[in-house]
């Protein structure tokens, strides 16, 4: 069985859509800004930690959209899985790059495509998340697992196991 890290992981967009994205020192992909639960943390409280360290951006819990949980391969670990909780934020500052941040990208997700240094969460779960609905009829199938959930419903670090 692959080994499993459970994170928390942050969609924030600009005003003119684009989406923050950082790359972590010494590793080739982007990915949204977010982190590894520390024991008994919940998701929720991992994405407020992690933004702080990563980039100096301050928030509540109460500012967090949740937006599901996501699982599917590492973007940097060979033969590892993410079980990822995912939220929505807004930004009230620029982010500077701390910790193990090296880089910071705005993307136009129109531009995802055309890229090749995508963590997979966010070119098979984000990126289509913010699509536009499909046409009356068709479907699309992602092949990952996903699942909704909201704040309170939201399982502590330990938990993290899809069902």
């Amino acid at each position: 069985m692959p080994a499993v890290l459970t994170l928390s992981a942050l969609v924030i967009r600009d005003r003119s859509g684009r989406l923050l994205l950082v790359r972590k020192r010494g590793t080739g992909k982007f990915m949204q800004p977010g982190g590894k639960l520390e024991p008994g943390e919940s998701f929720a409280a991992a994405a407020v930690r992690e933004l702080e360290e990563e980039l100096g951006i301050r928030i509540q819990e109460s500012e967090l959209t949740p937006l599901g949980r996501w699982y599917g391969p590492a973007a940097n670990e060979a033969g590892t899985y993410i079980d990822a909780g995912l939220f929505a934020c807004s930004a009230a500052r620029d982010p500077v790059p701390a910790a193990e941040i090296e880089e910071i990208l705005w993307l136009d997700p129109a531009e995802a495509g055309r890229r090749d240094d995508l963590a997979p969460l966010l070119t098979e779960h984000v990126i289509p998340l913010l699509a536009p609905p499909p046409a009356a009829g068709t479907h699309t199938v992602t092949g990952r697992r996903t699942e909704s959930w909201s704040n309170s419903s939201m399982p502590a670090s330990g938990s993290g196991r899809l069902k």
